[in-house]
């Protein structure tokens, strides 16, 4: 699996509370994720860093071979074992209070994509030229949307669209969204922060990932897509690409 991760402060904020992770191999599969913290001074770099960490160390035994509902299983114990901790932590130290974080993960092999998601960090799926959203955001806005008050347009673009209703660490128990996606090889998936969806139309990461260019490239280029949209919140992208990875020592 051929991968790629950046993360970019942006242009307003003073801490990056964004938080990125690719475990290429892990029993067969690439583990991928992306976490958003939010919180007070440190809080909320404190959430990411913890989801990142305990959800990457639950998942490190993943048994080899096993039917995709193991592996669901799994997902959903090691995101709520992230959330207890995560939970306790707010509680017993002041400084923490209040915080939490959003969480967007992939467990992928060359068939398929086990995506996992709590809040509006979000994953899509470029395929055959099309960009394909997989997840619907934990937020005021989307329920609006669900419920047929607002269009997925005047959601993107509402005053209130970073307003949580689903984060991790805020409640004692959370449930994660955890989906099954069969993807091909060539195809493209990205797992963002909203610092890249809530600046950057679909319509342009689209045609940033149709460009020609390798990876890392493509993630340069949406991170300062991202920039130059204004850059008013941290900005982190993950791309995997359904291909095999080139060898250790292979390229510049």
């Amino acid at each position: 699996m051929k991968s790629a991760s950046r993360t970019d402060i942006g242009n307003v904020r003073v801490v990056n509370e964004d938080r990125a992770l690719v475990v290429p191999e892990l029993q067969g599969f690439t583990l991928a994720m992306v976490a958003d913290g939010m919180g007070g001074h440190q809080a909320g770099d404190t959430a990411s860093q913890l989801a990142v960490e305990l959800i990457r160390d639950e998942l490190h035994t993943l048994p080899e071979g096993e039917p995709y509902a193991e592996y669901e299983e799994k997902l959903a114990r090691a995101i709520a074992i992230a959330n207890t901790r995560i939970y306790e932590t707010s509680k017993s130290q002041e400084q923490f209070s209040g915080m939490g974080t959003t969480v967007v993960l992939a467990l992928a092999d060359e068939v398929g994509l086990l995506i996992a998601h709590i809040g509006d960090s979000r994953a899509y799926l470029y395929q055959g030229g099309k960009l394909v959203q997989l997840t619907e955001d934990h937020s005021l806005v989307y329920e609006l949307v669900r419920s047929g008050q607002l269009t997925k347009e005047e959601a993107e673009k509402h005053p209130r669209r970073n307003v949580l209703i689903r984060a991790l660490g805020t409640d004692e128990r959370v449930d994660a969204v955890i989906r099954y996606h069969s993807w091909k090889s060539g195809d493209l998936l990205l797992l963002c922060s909203d610092g890249l969806s809530g600046m950057v139309s679909e319509r342009l990461i689209a045609e940033t990932l149709q460009a020609d260019g390798d990876l890392e490239s493509k993630a340069d280029a949406l991170v300062e897509l991202a920039l130059a949209e204004g850059g008013d919140d941290n900005v982190t992208v993950v791309l995997l690409e359904n291909a095999p990875a080139e060898p250790a020592g292979m390229g510049g």
